[in-house]
């Protein structure tokens, strides 16, 4: 089995933080609302007669997050109707695209190797279906419409993805990037950003695509991800090796078994009936217009990381984890440019501030963000009759450390270390203090 190569294409939804919905001027605010169905109108209600009028924010954010990985875009656009029935979606059909996407041949960079993104389309969200049991003890379901026409963006890429890794890391180079361009706030928890993945098994020495594909539906985390790629991957193997196709189909995770499930049998293009939506014209993108939202591109992330690398020799892995979103990337601009005026080392700034994890660090004053710096890193030497004092009391508290670093268990001395800075009540130089309880052992 070995010799068998999953072939794994993502699609990604992410919902747009536009202050009003896709097609109407109803508050796009599903998670925080009061009540359910407060924000709702004829057209979000898919009531008859009701118009839809297109959100020209949200196209504008689709774009530019289309200009940022790397992909074309059409000069000409529209809106179609997808056709299924479900309870959460009262029109019968949902507006979205499928021919003539807003973007389409992009890419966006991994460890692994480019994932080619083959398009990104821009529709409205379902309305939200809660499962819950009554007083009484009769199991219900209602629907919430405050989330139905929100924008939602697709992200589809080509089955370029090889592992259930890959995936994963695709997924959060992903985020990143939407998070820096401030267009979603992403929260897989709540549902603004939906994993899922279509899966198939192929030989390695097969060129052609395999004949059916599996796809992990609304997956809400990197790890679940990963993990549900995993199993899939070996379920299909063991189908595979007896000589089976694995049905297509959708299937759910579930993440206490750690096992996925079947849910229906998957749809295919024809099933959905689309066609132009007539109640919504054709949508051109004049250059005048795209030279806007190109002006609303930030400096790109890895353009970042290269720049802080050469000015600050700040590693890309720690620094990543300091910010999100591109007003934050602007604060630590000023920060680092501040801290390099004060004749402090950036890179040991940046380690400080990670560790400390500060959730208000951008509502700091920076000269107090440096202040805090230089007195948690100013280091005391003590005088060494007072040193010794303090180092023989810890040694005779902690024998079994002391007898540790005599069987040769030198990290022995790390936590000694910190019992004489937990003594000292200050910060010390740690080679003035090993050295010494080197030599009270010994």
């Amino acid at each position: 089995m070995d010799s068998y190569q999953p072939v794994i294409g993502m699609e990604i939804h992410v919902e747009l933080k536009t202050k009003s919905k896709m097609f109407c001027g109803c508050q796009n605010d599903p998670f925080y609302a009061p009540k359910p169905n407060i924000y709702t109108c004829p057209v979000c209600l898919g009531l008859p007669g009701a118009l839809p009028i297109a959100n020209k924010k949200a196209i504008e954010w689709t774009i530019k997050l289309g200009l940022a990985l790397n992909c074309r875009i059409n000069t000409l656009s529209k809106f179609d109707r997808k056709h299924y029935f479900y309870p959460d979606l009262p029109k019968g059909y949902q507006i979205s695209q499928y021919d003539l996407p807003f973007c389409f041949d992009g890419y966006l960079e991994t460890s692994y190797g480019k994932v080619r993104i083959r398009r990104i389309h821009l529709e409205e969200d379902t309305g939200k279906l809660i499962h819950k049991r009554l007083p009484t003890g009769e199991d219900v379901s209602l629907i919430d419409f405050n989330r139905s026409g929100v924008p939602l963006i697709e992200i589809v890429t080509e089955p370029d993805i090889k592992s259930a890794s890959q995936a994963k890391e695709y997924a959060k180079n992903l985020y990143q990037v939407i998070r820096y361009l401030d267009i979603s706030d992403c929260d897989m928890e709540k549902g603004g950003m939906r994993l899922e993945a279509n899966i198939s098994i192929k030989s390695q020495n097969d060129d052609e695509l395999p004949n059916y594909k599996v796809e992990l539906k609304n997956i809400n985390s990197f790890r679940f991800l990963e993990k549900a790629i995993d199993y899939e991957i070996e379920r299909q193997k063991r189908i595979l090796k007896e000589g089976k196709t694995p049905v297509q189909e959708t299937r759910g995770y579930n993440a206490e078994k750690n096992i996925t499930y079947s849910q229906r049998k998957k749809e295919e293009a024809a099933d959905y009936r689309y066609f132009p939506d007539p109640d919504i014209p054709p949508i051109r993108i004049s250059e005048s217009w795209l030279s806007e939202i190109k002006k609303t591109l930030p400096e790109g992330l890895e353009e970042v990381f290269s720049r802080w690398q050469k000015d600050y020799q700040l590693k890309k892995e720690i620094v990543q984890l300091l910010f999100e979103t591109y007003k934050e990337k602007e604060f630590l601009d000023e920060l680092f440019s501040f801290a390099k005026n004060q004749e402090v080392k950036v890179e040991k700034l940046v380690n400080y501030l990670v560790h400390k994890k500060s959730r208000d660090l951008f509502e700091t004053d920076k000269k107090m963000i440096i202040d805090d710096y230089k007195k948690a890193s100013t280091v005391s030497f003590l005088d060494e009759e007072k040193l010794k004092e303090i180092i023989k009391k810890v040694l005779k508290e902690n024998q079994k450390a002391v007898l540790d670093y005599k069987k040769g268990k030198t990290s022995a001395i790390n936590f000694l270390f910190g019992q004489v800075v937990k003594e000292a009540k200050t910060r010390l130089d740690f080679n003035q203090v090993s050295l010494m309880i080197k030599k009270l052992i010994t």
